[in-house]
């Protein structure tokens, strides 16, 4: 397991084994990079500042992390619930839920939920099109 307050990720390649990263509270966004760790297993960035602003931020986890199995976006504008904006309900909550199923298809776990087979077959379906986009 590792705990980093980072400034930046580079140095995470050498660490190619790596199983758990937790990188919670660093002010990452949407530009975030990660180098190939094809071990690791859960990834949480909770209370960042990822938005999926732009789409690449999951096609690149998708990627680069091939066995992420536990993902946590708590706490960014990204995972719209009643912890981040007033105005957010469940059914945002649960439209978020389906867009990352959609990208990261090999997910056991998003956040503190478990995924269902209901909630992969949704994803299947109609993921692509539950990108939650805020009105200008």
């Amino acid at each position: 397991v590792a705990f980093v307050v980072c400034r930046s990720l580079e140095g995470l390649k050498t660490f190619s084994y790596l199983e758990e990263l937790i990188l919670d509270n660093n002010l990452l966004g949407n530009d975030l990079l990660l180098p190939r760790l094809p071990h690791l297993h859960t990834l949480t960035l909770n209370k960042n500042q990822i938005s999926f602003q732009r789409n690449t931020l999951l096609d690149h986890l998708a990627e680069v992390v091939p066995s992420l199995q536990y993902l946590s976006l708590l706490g960014n504008m990204a995972c719209p619930n009643e912890l981040v904006c007033k105005e957010k309900d469940e059914d945002d909550y649960q439209r978020y839920r389906y867009f990352v199923l959609h990208k990261m298809t090999n997910l056991k776990f998003l956040d503190t939920r478990k995924v269902t087979r209901r909630e992969r077959e949704e994803a299947l379906v109609r993921g692509a099109f539950m990108k939650v986009v805020k009105p200008k």
